[in-house]
C-alpha cells in the first residue's frame, strides 16, 4: 500500500510538473530569436517598416527579431506561413490592409481567415495615399478634378496595381462616392502604374506618398488630395479627403501595417509582443524615421486592430459587390 501511494504521489507530481511547463515557457519567453515574416520583397514599404520595428523590439524582448521575406501570391504565401506556424510566439508576421482585408475577399486561392487564423497584436504604422493628376489635366483642385471627370465620364484613365488589388478597390470606391467615372487601367504593380501616370498615359493617379514624393516635388505630378489622418507636413496646402467631406474614402486610402501572430498564441505571449512593439513605436528615433518615409506610428490595442480588420473586410465586401468584381 505504501509503495502504491508513493508511486501515485510521484505520478501526480510529474503530471503537475508537465502542466506547469507551458506557463513556465510563457513566463520565460522569449528564449531564442523571434522570426518576423514579411510577405513582400525587401526594400518595399512593408519591409522597411517591419525592419525598423523589429530592430527596436529586440531591446524589450532581449532576443533578436529576424525578418524573413516570404514573397508571392500577393502576400498569401507569407500570411499562410504565419497562420500555420507553431503558436509559441517565435513566428509572427506583418499584416497589411491588402493581406488582411482584400485577399480574403478577392483571391480564391486565399486560405487564411484573418479573424480566425491570426491574432491581431497591434497596428504599427499608416502610410498616406496621394491623389494626383498629370500636368496636362485641365484641373488642379479637388473640386476642379471632380467637375471635369463628371463632365466626361469614362474618358480619363487611372491606373491600379492590378484587378482585385486594394488600389482597384479604391478606384471603384472613388467612382461610387464621388459620383463620376474614371476608366480603370490595371497594371502589374504600382511601379508600372506610376510610370504610366508620369507619361500622361493615365491622367489621374493614386500612390503612396513615399514613392511619389520626388515626382510631386519636381512638378511631374500634381496632388489634389491626400488620404491621411491630417495634412502632410510636406504638402500643407493639400487637403485630406476627410476635410473634403469624404471620410470613408480617406479611411480606405490609408495604407497600414500591423503585427499578427498565429491565432492560438497564448495571451501572455501576445501581450509581451504587443508591449515590445508599442515600446518600439514610442521610440522618438523610430517615429522620426517613419516621418521621413511619410509614415506615422500607429500603436494601439489588439482590440482596436481587430476592429479595424473587421470594418475593412465589411467595407471592401460592399465595394466589391457594388462594383461587380469577381474573385480571381
Amino acid at each position: 500500500m505504501q509503495f502504491t501511494r508513493r508511486r501515485l504521489a510521484a505520478i501526480s507530481a510529474a503530471l503537475l510538473g508537465l502542466l506547469a511547463l507551458p506557463a513556465l515557457a510563457q513566463d520565460s519567453y522569449p528564449q531564442r530569436p523571434v522570426k518576423l515574416i514579411v510577405q513582400f520583397a525587401p526594400g518595399g514599404s512593408t519591409d522597411i517598416v517591419a525592419r525598423l520595428v523589429a530592430d527596436r523590439m529586440q531591446a524589450t524582448l532581449g532576443q533578436p527579431v529576424v525578418v524573413d521575406n516570404r514573397t508571392g501570391g500577393g502576400g498569401m504565401i507569407g500570411s499562410e506561413a504565419v497562420a500555420r506556424a507553431e503558436a509559441d510566439g517565435y513566428t509572427v508576421g506583418i499584416g497589411t490592409a491588402s493581406t488582411l482585408t482584400v485577399n480574403p475577399i478577392l483571391l480564391k486561392a486565399n486560405r487564411v481567415d484573418p479573424l480566425k487564423d491570426l491574432a491581431p497584436i497591434t497596428m504599427l504604422a499608416t502610410v498616406p495615399t496621394v491623389f494626383m493628376v498629370h500636368p496636362s489635366f485641365p484641373g488642379r483642385s479637388f473640386e476642379q478634378v471632380v467637375a471635369e471627370v463628371r463632365a466626361k465620364p469614362d474618358f480619363y484613365n487611372i491606373g491600379s496595381a492590378g484587378t482585385g488589388s486594394i488600389s482597384h478597390l479604391l478606384i471603384e470606391a472613388m467612382n461610387t462616392d464621388l459620383r463620376f467615372k474614371l476608366r480603370h487601367v490595371p497594371y502589374r504593380g504600382m511601379g508600372p502604374a506610376l510610370t504610366a501616370a508620369l507619361s500622361g498615359e493615365t491622367e489621374v493617379s493614386i500612390d503612396q506618398y513615399p514613392s511619389s514624393a520626388a515626382h510631386i516635388k519636381s512638378g511631374k505630378l500634381l496632388p489634389f488630395a491626400v488620404g491621411a489622418p491630417k495634412r502632410l507636413e510636406a504638402l500643407p496646402s493639400v487637403p485630406t479627403l476627410k476635410e473634403l467631406g469624404q471620410p470613408d474614402l480617406n479611411e480606405l486610402s490609408m495604407t497600414w501595417f500591423g503585427l499578427v501572430a498565429p491565432a492560438k498564441t497564448p495571451p501572455a505571449i501576445q501581450k509581451k509582443l504587443h508591449d515590445a512593439a508599442v515600446a518600439a513605436l514610442r521610440d522618438p528615433a523610430l517615429a522620426a524615421r517613419l516621418k521621413e518615409l511619410g509614415a506615422d506610428a500607429a500603436a494601439g490595442s489588439a482590440e482596436a486592430f481587430r476592429a479595424k480588420i473587421e470594418s475593412g473586410l465589411a467595407r471592401n465586401r460592399r465595394i466589391v459587390q457594388a462594383a461587380g468584381i469577381n474573385p480571381e
